[in-house]
């Protein structure tokens, strides 16, 4: 049995983000049915080196559709998140890689880039949210962050609303003018403050940040916030009457409440369960209600599922398969 080994360049040709987003809907609704096996994130926390790491295993079993079968399958991802990498020693902030597995062997079918498969399946864990959430005909999205990150959220954004303006806003100013020379040709792009980019119909926050960047009074009457940048203990993007004002709906009840967007007003006893809506699976399931004409501002909570990783990676395995692309080598030595 081999394994294929798949690079950045690779996993990003066979990831279409249509497909990507489907993909990863389906795994929100198998979370919701019980049908995944999800521990835990663990954490190597390396103060000394100003970073950490993360392991993210899980198994998940998918439901067949219409148009698709059943599948199922496991994986573990390794990623660390090291700020200073840029500036010290010009390597990106987050690096991963990915072991995808056959459950019913064990054979390790794939070793694939986890950087890239990471951004394509955040930025499609925020499109299904946004489809459920955000006012249908959103047309504006803004973007506080003009990292990686932010190019996936608009692509994986513009297939589930009709984007037509685009505000981005960063400290930056290098950063904000690559993002709007990448998309200037397929929307009305351009740099601009938080408050200009927290008014748009639609507004992923992709930060670092461990002190509130977005002033509630900013945000749009019926905006619609996909909070992606909270992902450890501490950090936090929005103020807490935000939370409070929104319909929050979180990825994962333990994720979200040590180390999501939640997670500091959470530990200081200012949110509680009582403030939350209820998991993204379950309305992709129809167990909860989405956005209603009642809703005003609503919020997602992001933290990085793992079961999202896997259904990110078979739609690369897959499409990989396939057309032929990726190094095989005999792994194991099974011949």
């Amino acid at each position: 049995m081999e394994t294929l080994l798949l690079d950045s360049d690779a996993v990003a040709a066979n990831a279409p983000v249509p497909a990507v987003v489907d993909a990863v809907e389906e795994a929100f609704a198998a979370d919701d049915r019980g049908d995944v096996q999800m521990p835990a994130k663990s954490y190597i926390d390396l103060p000394q080196y100003n970073g950490d790491f993360r392991s993210m295993p899980a198994y998940l079993d998918v439901a067949g559709s219409a148009t698709d079968a059943a599948w199922d399958a496991a994986a573990v991802k390794w990623v660390n998140v090291h700020p200073d990498n840029p500036d010290s020693h010009d390597l990106p902030t987050v690096m991963g890689t990915l072991i995808y597995s056959d459950p019913a062997t064990a054979v390790p079918l794939a070793i694939m880039d986890g950087t890239e498969l990471t951004q394509r399946r955040t930025g499609a864990a925020a499109a299904v949210a946004t489809d459920h959430l955000a006012v249908e005909g959103a047309s504006s999205l803004g973007i506080v962050g003009a990292g990686v990150q932010a190019y996936a959220q608009l692509e994986s954004i513009a297939e589930v609303r009709p984007i037509e303006t685009v505000v981005v806003s960063d400290v930056d100013d290098d950063a904000v003018a690559a993002f709007v020379d990448a998309f200037e040709d397929r929307f009305d792009v351009r740099g601009g403050s938080v408050a200009a980019a927290a008014s748009c119909d639609v507004l992923s926050t992709v930060t670092p940040v461990r002190e509130p960047v977005v002033p509630r009074d900013a945000l749009g009457e019926h905006t619609h916030v996909n909070a992606i940048g909270a992902d450890a203990k501490g950090k936090q993007e929005h103020e807490v009457a935000t939370v409070l004002d929104a319909k929050v709906v979180i990825d994962d009840y333990e994720q979200c409440t040590h180390s999501g967007e939640i997670n500091v007003p959470w530990a200081a006893g200012a949110v509680g369960d009582a403030d939350l809506h209820g998991e993204l699976g379950a309305i992709v399931t129809g167990r909860l209600e989405g956005r209603t004409a009642e809703d005003g501002l609503t919020l997602f909570d992001s933290t990085g599922l793992a079961i999202q990783d896997v259904a990110a990676a078979h739609v690369v395995y897959e499409r990989a398969t396939e057309t032929g692309v990726g190094e095989s080598i005999d792994l194991l030595g099974l011949g």
